[in-house]
C-alpha cells in the first residue's frame, strides 16, 4: 500500500450515512448494546481510515466495521466470525457490491489475527486489523498512531459498556469452552 497522509483528530467522522443505515437495520438485534456497538464501529472506522490513509474506500471500511462483530448478536455466540462473514457476504450481494466480498470477508475473518496480515497488502485487511486491536486494547496498542489521535478517537466515542459486554461474553465462553475460550483469535 502506498504511503498516504495520516488523519488528524479534526478529521474524525462522527456520522457516515452508509454505516448509519446499516446500524439502523440491526438496532433491534443489538438492543441495549446498540450505542456501545455503534461507538465501537465509529472508533474502528476512524482508526482504520487513519491507518489506510487518505483516499481509502470509506464504504468498504463501513461495511466491514458494521458486520465484523455482529455475529455475536445475530448468531447468539462468541464464535461469531462465520456468522459475521455470512451476513456481510449476503449484504454485499444484495447491494450490488459482490466484487468486494473477498476483501471484506478477509477483513472480518482476520480482524483478531495476532500477527500481521500479509496475503494481499493492497487490501484494507491490515489497517482494519490494527484498528480493531487499538480499540479493543483501549489504546494500549497504537501501531505508531499518534497518542493524541488515538485518545481523541477513544474519548470521542464513549465506550457505553461495549468492552464490559465483550468481557462478560469472554468469561461465559471460558466457562463453557475452557479449551477454546477465544475462537476468533488467529495466529
Amino acid at each position: 500500500m502506498s504511503k498516504r497522509k495520516k488523519l488528524a483528530a479534526p478529521d474524525l467522522i462522527r456520522d457516515f450515512p452508509l454505516l448509519e443505515e446499516l446500524l439502523a437495520e440491526y438496532r433491534g438485534v443489538l438492543g441495549a448494546d446498540y450505542d456501545g456497538y455503534r461507538n465501537h464501529c465509529y472508533r474502528v472506522f476512524n482508526l482504520c481510515r487513519s491507518f489506510a490513509g487518505e483516499g481509502c474506500d470509506h464504504e468498504k471500511i463501513a461495511i466491514a466495521t458494521l458486520f465484523h462483530d455482529l455475529g455475536i448478536w445475530t448468531g447468539g455466540s462468541f464464535d461469531y466470525l462465520a456468522p459475521s462473514r455470512k451476513l456481510a457476504r449476503e449484504y454485499l450481494e444484495k447491494s450490488g457490491r459482490g466484487e468486494w466480498s473477498e476483501e471484506i470477508d478477509a477483513m472480518i475473518d482476520n480482524h483478531h489475527k495476532l500477527s500481521r496480515y500479509e496475503e494481499n497488502p493492497s487490501w484494507l485487511v491490515e489497517p482494519f486489523r490494527k484498528a480493531d486491536w487499538v480499540d479493543m486494547s483501549g489504546g494500549l496498542l497504537r501501531f505508531r498512531l499518534k497518542d493524541n489521535f488515538v485518545m481523541d478517537v477513544i474519548y470521542g466515542f464513549a465506550n457505553m459498556g461495549f468492552h464490559r459486554k465483550i468481557a462478560e461474553l469472554a468469561l461465559a465462553r471460558l466457562k463453557s469452552h475452557p479449551l477454546n475460550p477465544l475462537p476468533m483469535l488467529k495466529r
